[in-house]
């Protein structure tokens, strides 16, 4: 496994599995030497699958439900801030009384700090989600990924806050990200139930994707970017709109991301400085 800084960790799933897989091809060589390709070849598949399935800690420990016993969900959205997509969205959350949690860029948060502040005073919380999104970081040195994950904590700072919440691009996780996560004291926090709207491409039909399988507990991912097809911008307002009345009507509440998940997703900067 990867290795990045000196923070002492825990053995990680893929670790215990591993040694497991190792001695049962070691026992299995006794018989037949054959038969010790078959645990290795399951174990090899996991470490292939596992970093694309976001609620899986394989790698390291990831946070994609919230607390059992509670009948609520939590909303995040990814990707901004957008100058366009994100006042208009905050005002409909507004109107709803609902909170939510932004897992922000640092390079749209450099470009649009006024979204920033608009997110922060209007009572929602704010997630580190890298400095420049690259859907490839998580196979990149460590190094890289921590470089990544500080600028963005570099620029939200900027604000007084330091996220504690981490959310790798497209949810998608690696052994390299375990020891960054330790190093800088954050936590890995996923989601449970998707939109399907790939980045906001694909609108039509995002209530019923998120509605026809929410649980209580589910921590929802949605994008707060604008639609790549301008003329459908009021369309996924409307798709937000129906995916608040449903969790209603399912008689769900929705509550801050740190409620839910009972770990909080940002503290003020200073706190940070000073621990």
């Amino acid at each position: 496994m990867a290795r990045c800084g000196k923070a002492k960790r825990p053995f990680s799933t893929a670790e215990r599995i591993g040694v497991g897989a190792l001695g049962a091809a070691l026992a299995m060589a006794v018989v037949d030497v054959r038969w010790a390709v078959l645990p290795l070849g399951i174990f090899l598949l996991f470490c292939a699958v596992a970093p694309f399935v976001p609620g899986v800690g394989f790698f390291l420990p990831v946070i994609s439900r919230g607390r059992a016993g509670q009948k609520a969900v939590a909303l995040t959205f990814d990707d901004g801030p957008d100058p366009v997509s994100t006042p208009r969205l905050l005002d409909l959350l507004a109107r709803h009384g609902v909170v939510a949690t932004f897992f922000v860029t640092g390079h749209r948060a450099t470009r649009h700090p006024e979204v920033i502040r608009q997110i922060l005073s209007q009572g929602h919380t704010i997630g580190n989600h890298t400095y420049g999104h690259d859907n490839f970081i998580m196979i990149k040195r460590c190094a890289v990924l921590k470089r990544e994950i500080l600028a963005a904590q570099d620029v939200l700072s900027r604000f007084g806050i330091a996220p504690i919440a981490f959310r790798p691009p497209v949810g998608v996780t690696s052994p390299r990200l375990a020891p960054v996560m330790r190093e800088l004291g954050m936590l890995t926090v996923n989601f449970s139930r998707r939109a399907g709207d790939r980045g906001n491409r694909r609108v039509e039909g995002i209530a019923s994707r998120i509605l026809n399988r929410l649980r209580a507990g589910d921590i929802i991912l949605l994008h707060d970017t604008r639609p790549h097809n301008t003329a459908l911008f009021d369309r996924w307002l409307e798709e937000i709109e129906k995916v608040l009345t449903g969790i209603r009507a399912k008689g769900l509440a929705v509550i801050p991301l740190s409620t839910l998940i009972d770990r909080p997703v940002m503290v003020a900067a200073e706190e940070r400085s000073d621990s």
